[in-house]
């Protein structure tokens, strides 16, 4: 029986391919530009308006992740994505051009974890062998949403981050010996600390990050010292040092193995303020940096804790708190469950 969102999957979904496309801003700032398959010159993909290029981000991410493996469109069983944009509508074009079955998923930046998740679920249930799962994000789309209009020019804080232009997607499969393979996961419980500045998420999100990592060290039984890595997803770098403070004030001492995917996506530039942030942030990264790793066998065993503040520009104007949540998920070079 499943308890405190606890999930193995004995079955062991394979993690076959990845596709990661990126805005020219990403190109020349991010630190793992050289690892992203695609990144474009103009922010919107030379298409009309933000959320165009939006929807492009996604739909190229799955086609060279499809691409890789020489799949085409109608062997994938279903398509499971989301963004931040209002409805998802980015989502929502990318998945009617595909027409592939679509599954919209929701978890601010906490999405591309999320999805994962339920991929692995449909595959391990034998309810489909190919799947496509992922997220993304678009700055100028995503900024004049939840913050200011671009043209505003507003100074931001310390603790503010960047949303990122980018999008990840993954083939998952049935397993496959020596591919990284998906061996458990933990969905999260929603986490409100009762904080209000949208200006500060990695702070508002941080509690949820360290709930979730308690949850699924104690549900499967392991250390922090049985990863390579645990990276969270994206805390930046002010939620990241409160996230490693509660890990020590949990008895996680060990942070030498913690990362953060919002903190390293654009290095230590300080333009960007606390770092990067965004669903397409944590999708690339983890199918990018952390994919490659795995199949080097740099990594063997990872911890995905992919983080989202679930506010909307409604709640916030009306004076609400942020609640937030962190979905994990395990990937394992192994090739054999522990479980």
């Amino acid at each position: 029986m499943v308890k405190n969102g606890v999930l193995t999957f004995s079955s062991m979904p394979s993690l076959y391919s990845t596709g990661v496309t990126a805005g020219p801003l990403e190109k020349k700032k991010s630190v793992f530009a050289e690892q992203f398959d695609k990144a474009y010159e103009d922010e919107r993909c030379d298409l009309s308006t933000n959320e165009h290029g939006h929807k492009q981000l996604m739909y190229d991410a799955v086609m060279i992740a499809l691409s890789k493996e020489k799949k085409t469109i109608d062997k994938i069983d279903f398509f499971l994505t989301g963004d931040l944009v209002n409805q998802m509508t980015p989502s929502n074009f990318t998945a009617h051009e595909l027409g592939i079955p679509y599954i919209g998923m929701f978890a601010a930046c906490a999405t591309s974890v999320s999805s994962m998740i339920t991929a692995a679920l449909l595959a391990d249930a034998e309810q489909a062998r190919w799947l496509i799962a992922g997220s993304s994000s678009q700055h100028n789309a995503i900024e004049r949403q939840f913050r200011y209009p671009l043209a505003y020019g507003s100074q931001k804080g310390a603790t503010a981050q960047w949303t990122v232009t980018a999008a990840g997607a993954v083939l998952i499969g049935q397993h496959k010996e020596g591919n990284p393979s998906i061996c458990c996961a933990t969905v999260g419980k929603v986490v409100d600390m009762g904080m209000t500045d949208p200006l500060n998420m990695g702070a508002a999100m941080a509690p949820a990050a360290m709930e979730t990592l308690s949850c699924h060290l104690k549900g499967h039984k392991k250390t922090i010292d049985d990863y390579d890595t645990i990276i969270t997803g994206d805390l930046g770098s002010n939620g990241f040092k409160i996230f490693k403070a509660l890990a020590n004030e949990n008895g996680l001492s060990h942070t030498k193995n913690f990362r953060d995917a919002g903190e390293e996506f654009y290095g230590n530039d300080p333009s960007f303020n606390a770092g990067a942030s965004g669903s397409g942030c944590s999708a690339a990264v983890f199918l990018s940096d952390v994919y490659n790793k795995l199949q080097k066998r740099e990594y063997k065993r990872v911890l995905l804790i992919a983080t989202g503040a679930l506010l909307s520009p409604l709640t916030y104007q009306q004076g609400d708190s942020i609640p937030c949540i962190a979905h994990a998920i395990e990937v394992t070079m192994d090739g054999v469950s522990v479980y």
